[in-house]
């Protein structure tokens, strides 16, 4: 593994600068928007709400298709490839002359983000067995690192000016990507490779060939709740916040760096701890649970302290990713990483479309005269419903592990038409 360390650095680094270029542009894009919208707030809103879901949509629909292309091409050429186009896209974003051209470029944003899935891949190969859930960890360490510094560089940017976010964002991503051309090693073997199939790189397909994995399938479905629940955070955190404590923007910041500081401190340290020795089964239900409590915290809070106080103890909910993550990766091939990570990747991107229509919904209607009862809290509730279901379907997935996992998908009808020979991944 030590020869491995850098590796996993620079995947750490693009993780990170991933996430920082989502959050940079948090304190900024409805401005900027509101402006492209002539001062209308109304029409920014719903111009928002079309361009949060179009990124999103457009990492459903290519996170299978990157996640294939690693597993035939190797990991290396996704991942760098998708660096470029991210760096090059946040320029194109800085200097866009109108709402026409910020569409296609969160576009392209929205698929070059899909590389989650070749990075999650790239994880799985150079990390054993028994390591995986804890070096999944750093995805969620990224995250926490990414989203405390975003927003406040973004905000502190975009004091300057509304457009400088982007070309910082993009300078970085540049730089990332030179530096990974020069140390990035690549960690797919050839004879691991298999050959590209459109059928594995289409979203509804690869979702589909999880039927292949009882086990992996059941996690999926699994893993699609807690990721439309996750989405009650970013869809309604500043209006429950504001409309519950009068938070000002400053206070929402804080606590969303908080949020960031905790999920690193957890998926980046706590869980190389936790999950060795609960095993990923444990780890993941415990996750879970706390994740159920924390939504409820979150929507009986009547005081700010008590929100301060639940997102200390509730970032333990994010011991479940890695575990999760952990258990489906050891479950396939090293020749179909790519493609089962993308599939999680694009069921994250589904709980991205369709979630935060459920959280606002809930709570636009539940503070509104029409609501039976004045509830805020209802979409955290519903979330917590939703985690419940969640740890259900786990339970019963686990009850499909193989032991040991499969080793490739020449077990499966029809591999050896799969596996790529030698002479075609030369």
């Amino acid at each position: 593994m030590r020869h491995h360390r850098p590796a996993l650095g620079f995947i750490f680094v693009t993780l990170v600068i991933d996430i920082l270029g989502i959050g940079i542009i948090v304190p900024i894009l409805p401005k900027l928007v509101e402006e492209f919208q002539r001062g209308s707030l109304t029409a920014a809103s719903h111009t928002f709400g079309w361009l949060a879901a179009l990124y999103s949509l457009m990492q459903f629909l290519f996170a299978p298709l990157l996640g294939s292309l690693s597993d035939r091409f190797g990991r290396r050429p996704v991942i760098l490839l998708s660096l470029l186009g991210a760096g090059l896209d946040y320029f194109l974003l800085a200097y866009a002359p109108n709402l026409t051209w910020f569409f296609i470029g969160r576009i392209i944003a929205g698929i070059t983000g899909a590389n989650f899935a070749a990075a999650a891949a790239y994880i799985a190969d150079v990390s054993p067995p028994e390591k995986r859930a804890t070096n999944y960890g750093l995805m969620g360490a990224a995250f926490g690192l990414g989203f405390i510094i975003g927003p406040a560089l973004g905000g502190l940017l975009g004091e300057v000016s509304l457009r400088l976010p982007f070309i910082v964002a993009g300078g970085l991503t540049l730089l990332n990507w030179l530096y990974g051309t020069l140390v990035l090693p690549e960690s797919l073997t050839r004879e691991n490779r298999r050959t590209f199939s459109w059928k594995r790189a289409n979203p509804v397909g690869a979702l589909l060939d999880l039927r292949r994995y009882p086990m992996v399938l059941g996690l999926s479905w699994s893993f699609l709740f807690i990721s439309v629940a996750h989405q009650v955070f970013p869809s309604i955190w500043v209006l429950y916040t504001g409309y519950r404590f009068d938070w000002t923007s400053k206070e929402v910041g804080l606590s969303l760096a908080l949020v960031g500081l905790m999920a690193a401190l957890v998926q980046g340290g706590l869980t190389r701890v936790v999950v060795p020795k609960l095993g990923e089964q444990r780890a993941a239900l415990l996750g879970m649970g706390i994740t159920v409590l924390s939504c409820v915290a979150y929507g009986l809070a009547t005081q700010s302290w008590m929100v301060y106080t639940t997102i200390v103890w509730g970032a333990l909910g994010g011991l479940a990713g890695p575990a999760i993550q952990g258990l489906v990766s050891q479950q396939v091939g090293p020749d179909e990483q790519g493609g089962v990570q993308g599939s999680l990747t694009s069921l994250t991107s589904v709980a991205g479309i369709i979630g935060p229509p459920i959280a606002t919904g809930l709570f636009g209607y539940f503070i509104s005269s029409r609501a039976p009862i004045l509830l805020p809290g209802a979409a955290f509730f519903c979330s917590a419903v939703l985690v419940v279901i969640g740890m259900m379907l786990a339970k019963n997935a686990f009850r499909k592990i193989t032991r040991p996992p499969f080793k490739s998908n020449n077990d499966s009808d029809n591999d050896h038409e799969d596996k790529a020979s030698p002479a075609t991944t030369s």
